[in-house]
């Protein structure tokens, strides 16, 4: 029988008097990534990459195969993990908003109970960090070379390569915590591997690989309007930024996704115009000969198409390469301190991805490849080694856990649930039997990817696709993994009639009144 770690209760009320030496409070170091596909990380199945770094921790840990979130776009994401709660209720339902600081957060009551916080990297929430004893965070979006961030109110300029800057600030966090002998809850989250996709580079010089198409990489998307009419598809990215084609030379003829008025051409000759002489040297070696390739077959048609297919998984997968090296040194260095068996290890993404399925790239649809993201979880006293779980959870669920893991009682009206039975090895009932999702960001924000809203349970998945549009959607996931075949006009009236039911109980449970 595997021994459970005591749980730490910190309380104003008097201590119990025992003999028995109370467990030290466990130690917690979340992980999170920007846009990493469950398809690209190889301890989910992946043939595209190889993350030792990453399948360690799944592999002495947990892995959840069915994790989910409740708005596939950065910004909210993030908004969800930090509160516990829905974009509707936590006020960020979009990259437009601005996160409203003062509410409560699970950094916050750690804080307040004994815990050292700090946040590293990628921050996107448009508010200065509240809740942290150290914080140094990206301005906006971040750079991929040499970029600018903000610690503690100052603004610094670093050189070098951000997911290795990123680990090396978070690691110097560790190291220089006051005091030294708290429990800590240190969040490192990369910008990687965001678009436009910059690799570092050491991976770089291993090359271009070539990658087989998506089953679904041509999908005609009938009956499926809402996703006909986005922009997303690879092969309206842009020539310059997406492809690392000679800005001196290329013609923009990609939208990108853009808003009106956005200069693509513009905006990748400044990023480039960051980069040391160094790095500029060892960029042009590399995507120099790429671009005289490129200008000299004159592609066209379906031939250019997927060579920019080529070009994007190229070098979205070396962004992660960087990752799972810079994850490595975090687990090395938390091994060389003692602190691996007393502290809760999470990786995970702020949202799933699109590798070419359904001919895209980004994110935002509740369709699989990005309502999906990566989820694992290492801790020793509590979790048993090559743990699998097949239930649906969500990023909804951290905060709660966290709780329920420390033995932290509030008055938070936590909306997500813990995870620890499932951690643990002891949910014998199903978990949840359905899942709810509502994306906003429409009609002002890049893709045109409509609003929609709509419930997924073990099996099924219904959407209602909004605003300026009515139009429902129903897959059978056993059946049509793929999600290819809109099954909602065919379907059983008593099975669409239950889905109803059910998302009309989560919309209720939620409160989301925008959609009753």
């Amino acid at each position: 029988m595997r021994w459970i770690l005591l749980i730490w209760v910190i309380s104003a009320c008097a201590p119990t008097v025992t003999n028995e030496p109370e467990a030290a409070p466990p130690n917690i170091v979340f992980i999170m990534t920007d846009d990493h596909a469950k398809n690209a990380m190889s301890l989910y199945g992946s043939d595209l990459i190889s993350t030792p770094n990453l399948d360690r921790i799944g592999r002495e840990g947990i892995v959840f195969n069915r994790s989910f979130v409740t708005n596939s776009i950065c910004g909210p994401s993030r908004a969800v993990f930090l509160t516990g709660k829905y974009s509707h209720i936590n006020g960020f339902r979009d990259n437009s908003d601005q996160f409203d600081g003062s509410q409560m957060t699970y950094p916050k009551i750690l804080q307040q109970h004994g815990y050292y916080t700090a946040m590293v990297g990628k921050w996107h929430l448009k508010s200065v960090p509240q809740g942290f004893d150290y914080w140094n965070v990206l301005i906006g979006q971040g750079d991929y070379y040499n970029p600018t961030m903000a610690s503690m109110g100052d603004t610094i300029d670093h050189t070098g390569y951000s997911t290795t800057v990123i680990t090396d600030l978070a690691l110097s966090a560790l190291q220089n915590r006051i005091p030294g002998n708290k429990p800590f809850c240190l969040m490192v989250h990369h910008k990687a591997p965001h678009r436009n996709w910059m690799p570092d580079s050491a991976h770089l010089a291993l090359g271009e690989q070539t990658y087989t198409l998506p089953d679904n990489f041509y999908d005609q998307y009938q009956d499926r309007p809402a996703a006909a009419d986005q922009d997303q598809s690879i092969k309206d990215m842009f020539m310059s930024s997406d492809m690392k084609l000679d800005p001196e030379r290329v013609q923009e003829t990609g939208s990108g996704g853009a808003q009106p008025g956005y200069d693509a051409l513009k905006n990748w000759r400044s990023t480039l115009d960051r980069m040391t002489s160094e790095q500029m040297k060892f960029w042009d070696d590399y995507y120099g000969p790429i671009s005289e390739d490129f200008f000299k077959r004159e592609l066209k048609g379906q031939e250019l198409v997927e060579w920019k297919f080529q070009r994007y998984l190229n070098d979205y997968l070396k962004c992660i390469m960087s990752v799972d090296d810079n994850v490595g040194r975090l687990l090395d260095y938390l091994e060389q301190q003692g602190l691996m068996d007393n502290t809760l290890i999470v990786y995970t993404s702020d949202q799933g991805f699109y590798l070419g399925e359904h001919g895209w790239y980004d994110k935002r649809f509740m369709y699989e490849e990005s309502f999906s993201m990566p989820l694992v979880m290492r801790y020793p006293p509590l979790i048993e080694a090559g743990s699998i779980d097949d239930n649906l959870v969500l990023n909804l669920d951290f905060a709660p856990t966290l709780m329920e893991l420390l033995g932290i009682e509030t008055n938070e009206p936590w909306q997500g649930k813990s995870l620890l039975p499932l951690m643990k090895g002891s949910q014998t009932e199903e978990f949840r039997d359905g899942i709810y999702y509502h994306y906003y960001e429409y009609p002002h924000g890049w893709h045109r990817v409509k609003r929609h809203y709509g419930i997924r349970t073990s099996r099924f998945k219904l959407i209602h696709f909004y605003n300026d549009i009515d139009h429902w959607e129903l897959y059978d996931l056993q059946n049509d993994p793929q999600e290819m075949v809109n099954i909602y006009q065919q379907a059983d009236p008593k099975l669409v009639a239950d889905l109803k039911r059910k998302l009309l109980q989560l919309q209720q449970q939620y409160e989301d009144q925008e959609t009753l």
